[in-house]
């Protein structure tokens, strides 16, 4: 068994109530104790590294509060095997004002120190802006020259553009996040400061490229959740969160996550150390001084409802559903995972073939009162979901945020990856065939787009086919039944992963024509199982809800 007593503190503050954390660092913690801290044989924790760099950091800037000092050993913990880092991934994520730019900077200035003893280990803070990347740098820049400090200033040359660790020519710069005025070098380690800030990841492929040319390469991603969606911090996040839920393997990023569980914890402030450590119990001299800060402008919003939403996203690190602009809210989204009713009426089948080189999705919609289930059967082509998902890799089995799992999908058999330079029409019609086998669906709502192709094949197997000529055109008038239908959980999918991805994908634009359904992201994030839904939506008014065979059975009990 491992032990470190940073770490073990840590651990026993949570679990005998000193400590109030949130759902994501318990998971964490869980994950440690089950896939680290047992594996002696596999791992160690450095624990000189870990004195120094805490005795450093203790002795020229400031006392470490308990969440820096739970995760650096973690910075510290390395492979028997290569001697080199279990992480090389930090992503750091918590309410403003937690002290993330602090502990970079004491980080940034002992990774070029003769302590940690690597030469040129280069190290660079990357953001959007120079002054927020000047930020940490300035705070070692001053340190290292304030009067007093000449031991500091014997190790290190200082100025105002880089500081050179003299023993070990490492140097530390800031840089801007323009890619294409950058290169990557060589550095030791990257820090993305205010990652939620970069809207692709575009600089950090660039930096990336630099790292593994010399040993112990790390990235730190730090930052407070922030209002540009599906940008890069949408992307790393999504990937945190499938290693905190078991999804993908713990290794490689470490994710030390702050946030509220739920929204309405804000109006607790006892509950705010969940999105932000700085407010531990006891609050040190700093906690109190930024406490009482955030308390007062908490206490504003009651008057000046306008701050409400950067209250909530940049203190309480807690993004809300854009209901404005999102097809569902993430509770609808999961309302609609409920078993479906008996499936014993006649339904309506649907298409979206909208692209033979990426995906089709075929759709059954059922009415039973006021609710309608909607089953759904998913093809792809091998070569598009290779290329944006990476199907074909092994280490991708199960997906990531980057990467849709369709592994994944397709072994739930919700859709099926069909090796073809474009998707055989037989695919769909053997679908629909097998579907009236079973449910005895007869007519099929399709966009008019390749239906040229279909329609013959499947009009020659009996089915009844209707073009919808503008899909756009059908979106005004079914918008309020699509919002109804989620607002109100009408809608059921099942279990169904896909379609809950195809509508998280979906976002509302209002028109001078009336809303429109469209895509997210033109690529990658596909729509085609939603647009299927709303195709059989706009003739749902033909449902009937009740089994034909029990009508009639009811019919002739009947003694006229």
């Amino acid at each position: 068994m491992l032990h470190n007593k940073y770490v073990e503190e840590y651990i026993h503050k949570w679990k005998v109530g000193k400590l109030l954390l949130n759902k994501k660092r318990i998971q964490l913690i869980c994950l440690i104790e089950k896939e680290i801290l047992p594996k002696d044989d596999l791992y160690y924790f450095n624990d000189e590294q870990i004195e120094n760099y805490i005795e450093f950091s203790e002795s020229w800037y400031f006392e470490l509060d308990e969440w820096e000092t739970f995760i650096a050993p973690f910075i510290f913990l390395f492979r028997k095997e290569d001697d080199e880092p279990v992480f090389d991934d930090f992503t750091i994520n918590m309410g403003r004002g937690g002290g993330k730019n602090g502990f970079i900077s004491t980080l940034a200035n002992y990774f070029i120190s003769s302590l940690h003893g690597i030469d040129y280990y280069d190290v660079s803070i990357v953001a959007n802006s120079e002054k927020q990347a000047k930020r940490s740098f300035l705070e070692c820049y001053r340190t290292i020259s304030k009067n007093g400090n000449e031991d500091l200033t014997e190790e290190f040359e200082a100025y105002k553009s880089s500081i050179t660790g003299l023993e070990t020519q490492s140097v530390f710069e800031y840089k801007t996040s323009n890619a294409s005025s950058q290169d990557g070098g060589r550095e030791g380690a990257v820090i993305y400061d205010e990652y939620h800030e970069m809207e692709s990841a575009e600089i950090v492929d660039v930096f990336s490229g630099g790292l593994g040319k010399v040993d112990c390469g790390r990235q730190f991603f730090i930052g407070t959740k922030g209002f540009i969606r599906d940008g890069y911090f949408d992307i790393k996040f999504r990937e945190c969160e499938d290693i905190l839920n078991g999804t993908i393997p713990f290794e490689g990023i470490f994710p030390y996550i702050c946030e509220l569980d739920d929204l309405e914890e804000m109006n607790d402030p006892t509950q705010w150390e969940k999105a932000n450590p700085a407010f531990q119990q006891p609050l040190n001299k700093r906690g109190k001084r930024l406490f009482n800060t955030v308390l007062k402008e908490y206490k504003k919003i009651a008057n000046n409802p306008s701050g409400y939403s950067a209250f909530v996203t940049k203190r309480m690190n807690f993004i809300m559903d854009n209901t404005e602009n999102s097809v569902a809210s993430t509770k609808e989204l999961y309302a609609t995972d409920r078993p479906f009713f008996e499936l014993n009426t006649k339904p309506i089948g649907s298409l979206d073939f909208g692209s033979v080189r990426d995906f089709s999705a075929c759709g059954l919609l059922f009415k039973k009162g006021d609710e309608f289930a909607f089953k759904t059967f998913s093809f792809a082509i091998k070569n598009f979901v290779d290329v944006h998902y990476g199907y074909s890799n092994s280490a991708n089995d199960t997906g990531t945020g980057k990467k849709a799992p369709i592994r994944e999908w397709e072994r739930l058999g919700l859709m099926k990856v069909v090796d073809e330079p474009s998707l055989n029409p037989a695919h769909i019609v053997n679908w629909f065939i097998h579907a009236r086998e079973e449910y005895g669906v007869e007519k099929i709502i399709a966009d008019n787009y390749k239906l040229d192709i279909l329609r013959p094949l499947l009009e020659a197997e009996g089915f009844e086919v209707e073009a919808i000529r503008r899909p756009s055109s059908i979106h005004p008038l079914l918008a309020p039944r699509v919002e109804d239908g989620f607002a109100n959980h009408r809608f059921i999918f099942g279990d169904n992963p896909l379609m809950r991805w195809y509508t998280n994908n979906v976002y509302v634009k209002e028109t001078q024509a009336g809303k429109q359904f469209l895509k997210k992201e033109e690529v990658k994030r596909k729509t085609d199982g939603f647009q299927a839904f709303v195709h059989a939506l706009y003739r749902a008014n033909e449902l009937i809800d009740e089994n034909i065979d029990t009508s009639f059975d009811a019919l002739e009990a009947l003694n006229f």
